[in-house]
């Protein structure tokens, strides 16, 4: 028994925020924001939006795309550190506004590196035969989590929500996962809960120390990427795409050539979507298989680098 990766979804709120919209908020500017990071623009979420509603959004067409019906989903994963509710998770929101009862359905809180929590979870639900198809949602609105007098991060956070439904499979799809952690450096990026007395007027934003942040990823993806190919036996000169986290182009760059690869190989969205959070990933996936240059049999390598710190990777023969 194996699984399989059977469809993909994705959504984006419709309000979009440009570097030029960011100058007229903080000091900064687009020059200074595309030669640090490579983005141009991000999704921002809506009123209505939630990491509920749009992972539903997300997985509606995962689902479809996968030729299946909602009744056939067995178990329901969503990634998530932003939920619009402590419980019930969106995991069992999205089931619900699918129509989707009597499953599993629960959220996975990893930051970044959720999607890749997530997937190996759902990996390894359908190899102990625990059910057929899991519905695999990473969604986050990290925008709002930000001071908006922050430049450096205010900058780097957009909203939005992929999908992937994996599933049994006769066939190899899944060749390895591979996730770690090491919370010694959690101070360096964080997102506290605001306080329960008020103190801090119901704004606790996200903090993050963004040169060590940029240097432990940078090491940390490299040996991931080595090891998960070693894990899978599979060759760099194997791959055929990198689908990484969308948090900065140089780091994106750095994975690439760790591995060899040119960058017409690496799905790049980071710089009209930002960076999505527990998102990125199955958003980048979505939008290569859709834009045709992901086709059937081709090896990717999916990976994810976030706070806590955790990271997380999945070697896949689509």
């Amino acid at each position: 028994m194996y699984t399989r990766i059977l469809g993909t979804g994705g959504y984006l709120p419709q309000t979009v925020r440009t570097n030029a919209d960011l100058e007229k908020m903080v000091d900064t500017s687009d020059e200074w924001i595309v030669e640090r990071t490579g983005i141009r623009e991000r999704r921002i979420a809506g009123p209505d939006d939630t990491a509920a509603t749009m992972g539903a959004k997300a997985a509606a067409i995962a689902i479809k795309t996968a030729g299946l019906e909602p009744s056939q989903i067995g178990a329901v994963i969503c990634a998530t550190t932003s939920s619009k509710n402590a419980f019930p998770s969106s995991a069992c929101e999205i089931a619900g506004i699918l129509g989707i009862s009597d499953v599993p359905a629960f959220d996975v809180a990893a930051a970044c590196a959720g999607f890749s929590y997530a997937y190996a979870m759902a990996h390894s639900m359908i190899l102990s035969s625990m059910c057929d198809n899991v519905l695999v949602v990473g969604a986050d609105l990290m925008a709002e989590a930000c001071d908006p007098s922050d430049r450096t991060t205010i900058i780097l956070f957009g909203d939005g929500a992929g999908a992937v439904v994996l599933g049994k499979s006769d066939e190899q799809g899944t060749l390895a996962v591979k996730l770690s952690s090491d919370p010694s450096f959690a101070p360096l990026l964080k997102l506290p809960f605001p306080s329960r007395d008020g103190s801090d007027a119901g704004h606790s934003y996200l903090y993050m120390k963004g040169n060590d942040v940029f240097r432990h990823a940078v090491v940390v993806l490299s040996r991931l990427v080595t090891q998960t190919l070693e894990m899978g036996g599979i060759s760099p000169s194997d791959l055929d795409f990198l689908v990484p986290h969308q948090a900065n182009l140089r780091i994106i760059a750095a994975t690439a050539r760790r591995l060899g690869l040119d960058m017409s190989q690496v799905i790049v969205t980071l710089d009209r979507q930002g960076n999505t959070s527990s998102a990125s990933v199955p958003l980048a996936l979505d939008e290569g298989i859709r834009s045709g240059r992901i086709k059937r049999g081709d090896m990717l390598l999916l990976e994810s680098f976030g706070g806590g710190f955790a990271w997380g990777s999945a070697l896949v023969r689509y």
